[in-house]
């Protein structure tokens, strides 16, 4: 696979001004994106992952030439977003919001019809992409072709949106936190379609989102990002085999005596405080690098005490995980990334 996007070393710093008194203000500087790279190849789903104001939506308006960078490059498709805007522009689909842009009078075909007039597709072509489209976004089944855009659900809105952003069948598509308020059918709906663009037409999509569990989803590889810095990247299972000692041995037992804790403990295990499940149950998470190699002990423990374990199971690290992990200050320290 060839690469669609190309990003090396973007910055980009913003200006506010802040007020101190009635009178008097003050410039205040905040850096965005600082130095950003990052590549995302055809047929490939990138996650761009990170908290809020990390840099994510910044990127993508670089990428899409809604911004201009400070310094650094990026191109998309070979054409540079600071040189060759319009071709750049020719050839990304974008999707900054699921409600923005939209005419509340117009129906969603209609809507559709006015876009891709714009962007100076012929009208049978056009009518023939937009019937395809509403189609493969699920608008036809739920009566959004011929229904007023105001009268429109958010999830409706949102497969708008990405209709809207395919109108050109572009190779690229940048989609700034798609699924962002939906309901579970409507995400659902959205992630399913990332993935057929990706595997089946062969686009190369970069994707924000702070759902965990969807990325993982979703995306082939991840990039997170911090503070406006990449600070870990890899996809999700080599970045949740970076972090340390975050695998779980979770037991749930009949009985927990008060003592059992600190006699644990004092094998020199990393227990955390004990929880009750619905069914009354005592369930104990113990970490550790090699839960394997411990279950044996904690069984022979339990036993001594007459305790009954009635499930165990061990937990391998989730996309949260290594998200807590790399976007705190231990993390970045322990992982090399300044």
């Amino acid at each position: 696979m060839s690469e669609a996007i190309v990003a090396r070393d973007l910055t980009k710093r913003f200006v506010t001004k802040k007020r101190v008194g009635l009178f008097r203000n003050y410039s205040e500087y905040v850096d965005a994106v600082r130095g950003v790279s990052l590549k995302v190849r055809y047929g490939e789903v990138v996650g761009l992952l990170g908290p809020n104001g990390a840099g994510k939506t910044t990127t993508i308006k670089i990428l899409s030439t809604l911004l201009l960078p400070d310094s650094g490059s990026a191109s998309v498709c070979g054409f540079d977003v600071v040189k060759e805007p319009q071709k750049v522009r020719r050839n990304i689909g974008i999707m900054l919001s699921v409600e923005k842009g939209f005419y509340g009078r117009l129906t969603g075909r209609e809507n559709l019809l006015y876009f891709g007039a714009l962007y100076g597709i012929g009208k049978n072509e056009l009518e023939q992409r937009i019937k395809y489209l509403l189609d493969l976004v699920g608008l036809n089944e739920l009566g959004g072709s011929d229904r007023l855009y105001e009268e429109f659900s958010l999830g409706m809105r949102a497969r708008l949106a990405l209709a809207r952003a395919l109108l050109k069948d572009p190779p690229v598509l940048l989609l700034d936190e798609p699924t962002l308020g939906l309901d579970p059918p409507s995400a659902r709906k959205i992630r399913g379609l990332v993935r057929e663009l990706a595997t089946k037409e062969g686009k190369a999509i970069l994707y924000t989102s702070h759902n965990m569990f969807e990325v993982e989803l979703v995306c082939d590889k991840v990039i997170l990002i911090n503070k406006g810095v990449v600070v870990a990247e890899g996809t999700p299972e080599e970045l949740k085999s970076r972090i340390p000692k975050v695998r779980t041995l979770e037991l749930h037992l009949n009985s927990f005596p008060e003592d059992l804790l600190s006699e644990i403990r004092s094998y020199g295990l990393d227990v955390r405080e004990p929880t009750q499940s619905s069914d009354g149950l005592y369930v104990l998470r113990i970490l550790a690098k090699r839960p394997e190699e411990i279950v044996d002990d904690v069984l022979r423990l339990t036993a001594s005490r007459g305790i009954d374990v009635v499930k165990l199971k061990i937990e391998e690290p989730t996309l949260e995980d290594v998200f807590v992990y790399f976007t705190t200050a231990e993390g970045v320290e322990k992982s090399g990334t300044q």
